[in-house]
């Protein structure tokens, strides 16, 4: 798990002074790049290799409103991953106050040519770094 902070800016905020809600699925891929990044997989070198890694499928639970220059702190963990697809998981607090926001899931993919793509049957050595923070934040 890595915990990344993000301050809400005034223009992303709507007309009642809150943060509009498209933003969270935004501030979820900045603190996922991070995360990936973090765990020796920086998403340029993924894409690189010619892979893409698609949302498949997100969740997202509202909580609490945050408005301008509340300050976020996103826990990421990974909760699944099988050499084809991974989920992860996000958990969005105010920093003042403790308080969780947001509670969210995105489900990706991995592909590379249009079509699927495994790391653990191509054996790429990615797959061991993502296998190996699966693991840690499982334990977590």
């Amino acid at each position: 798990m890595t915990v990344y902070t993000r301050k809400i800016n005034y223009h992303e905020t709507d007309k009642m002074g809150i943060t509009h809600h498209s933003n969270y699925i935004k501030f979820m891929e900045e603190a996922r790049v991070e995360y990936l990044e973090k765990i020796g997989l920086p998403f340029q070198d993924v894409e690189a290799e010619g892979i893409g890694s698609p949302v498949v499928g997100l969740d997202i639970e509202y909580k609490k409103p945050t408005g301008f220059a509340d300050i976020l702190e996103i826990e990421v963990k990974l909760t699944a991953y099988n050499g084809i697809k991974m989920e992860v998981a996000y958990t969005m607090k105010n920093k003042a106050t403790g308080e969780v926001c947001v509670t969210a899931h995105s489900r990706h993919c991995f592909i590379k040519d249009g079509r699927l793509y495994s790391f653990k049957r191509e054996q790429n050595p990615m797959d061991k770094k993502i296998q190996a923070a699966l693991e840690e934040d499982l334990k977590q």
